[in-house]
């Protein structure tokens, strides 16, 4: 006898911002909201998570607002790149985040950061740089990190 995997109905129910920010910071915790939907984030690897430490200042306030981000650094996982290359970057956008990263793992094994500055006049990014090696930015702040000693 085998079990069929159903879904919470709640996974498949858009919710609003107002019942967001309703939720427990352990209700937020592990999950993204995309297209108004509830996406289970998935246990991310050592790898990612050594990525995901490039450090910055934040300001605890939970859950987070767009208006409260001026950059956004995401790191991709294998599962996430279609969200992280097309979903999020329009998100962002018209979110009105004037900086998008995200970071990749390569081929090679060497993290790639892709950059991305926002187009207030279209609400949409323009393409930066494309970082190897060592991320020398100006914008939003000085900045030096070397993406092979992550």
């Amino acid at each position: 006898m085998t079990a069929e995997m159903v879904a919470p109905a709640w996974m498949h129910q858009q919710i609003t911002a107002e019942q967001y920010d309703s939720w427990s910071e352990e209700q937020c915790a592990g999950v993204e909201i995309v297209d108004g939907l509830v996406v289970v984030s998935p246990r991310a690897s050592k790898r990612h998570n050594r990525l995901a430490r490039i450090r910055a200042e934040t300001i605890d306030v939970t859950p987070t607002r767009p208006e409260h981000v001026l950059l956004v650094a995401e790191v991709a996982s294998p599962g996430s790149e279609t969200t992280d290359r097309i979903v999020k970057v329009d998100q962002y956008a018209k979110a009105g985040i004037a900086f998008y990263w995200r970071v990749e793992q390569a081929a090679t094994g060497v993290p790639l950061m892709y950059t991305y500055v926002l187009d207030p006049a279209t609400r949409a990014y323009r393409d930066g740089d494309v970082f190897t090696g060592v991320v020398k930015a100006t914008a939003p702040f000085p900045v030096e990190i070397d993406l092979g000693q992550i």
